[in-house]
C-alpha cells in the first residue's frame, strides 16, 4: 500500500511561478501540489479546506500581504509549515517572515534543488535559510545590534513597511488603506511612525524616500 503524498499549497501572484513550482514538486514521487492562490484571503480559505503539510508563500501578493498571511496561518492552521519563496531581499524580510511564523526563507534566484531541500528540511522540523542569512543572524544576535549595512527601514513594523512600500509604488493614502484593509486614520498613523523612525520631517520627504527605496529594493 502506497503512503499518501505530502501536500503542498502555493501562494504567488505570478502564474508562471506557480506553474514552475507545480512541475518541480510533481517531479518528486512523494510530493503533490494540492492547491494554489494568488492572494491572501483566498489562500487562507483554501488552505483551511485542503489542509496541506506545507505552504509556499510569496511576500507580495495580488491581495493582501504575505507576512500577514503567515501570521494568520500560524493562528488558524498551526500544523501547516510555511516557506517563503520571494524576490524580496532576505536581509530585510527573512527575520520578519520567521518572526511571523515561517519555517524557511528562499530567494527566487536560488536553484530548484534548494527549493526541494527547503521543503524536506522544514518537513523534518528544521528551519531553512541560506548560509549568508545564517551568518547575518549570528552577527545580529551575538552582538545585539544591526549588522553592517543595516538601515533605518529595518526598524519599521511589518505594517509600517507595507505602507512604505505601497507609497513608494505610487499609491495614494486612500488606496493604501483599501489595499491593506484598514482605515485612513490607521495609514496616517503608520505614516507618522515611519517619519519618526526614518527621521523625516514632512509628507513630501516621506514620499520621496519611499519612491527612492522602492527603486533600490523593488517588491514586485
Amino acid at each position: 500500500m502506497n503512503n499518501p503524498k505530502i501536500k503542498i499549497f502555493l501562494v504567488d501572484d505570478h502564474p508562471l511561478v506557480r506553474e514552475w513550482l507545480t512541475n518541480l514538486i510533481h517531479q518528486q514521487p512523494d510530493l503533490i501540489v494540492c492547491g494554489e492562490s494568488e492572494g491572501a484571503p483566498h489562500a487562507l480559505q483554501e488552505i483551511s479546506a485542503t489542509r496541506p503539510d506545507v505552504a509556499i508563500v510569496d511576500i507580495s501578493l495580488k491581495q493582501g500581504s504575505g507576512i500577514e498571511l503567515i501570521k494568520n496561518l500560524r493562528a488558524a492552521q498551526p500544523g501547516v509549515a510555511v516557506i517563503v519563496l520571494s524576490m524580496h531581499d532576505e536581509r530585510l524580510y527573512a527575520e520578519r517572515a520567521l518572526r511571523a511564523g515561517a519555517r524557511g526563507y528562499i530567494m527566487k534566484r536560488e536553484t530548484a534543488k534548494k527549493v526541494i531541500t527547503a521543503i524536506r528540511q522544514v518537513l523534518a522540523g528544521k528551519i531553512y535559510m541560506s548560509e549568508s542569512l545564517a551568518a547575518i543572524f549570528a552577527e545580529k544576535f551575538v552582538d545585539g545590534r544591526l549588522p553592517a549595512g543595516g538601515s533605518l527601514v529595518e526598524q519599521l513594523s511589518d505594517r509600517e513597511l507595507e505602507t512604505f512600500q505601497l507609497l513608494g509604488k505610487g499609491y495614494e493614502t486612500r488606496q493604501v488603506a483599501e489595499m491593506m484593509n484598514v482605515s485612513m486614520k490607521t495609514v496616517q498613523a503608520h505614516c507618522a511612525h515611519i517619519k519618526e523612525k526614518l527621521k523625516l520631517t514632512n509628507a513630501a520627504e516621506l514620499l520621496r524616500e519611499a519612491v527612492r527605496w522602492q527603486e533600490n529594493y523593488p517588491t514586485s
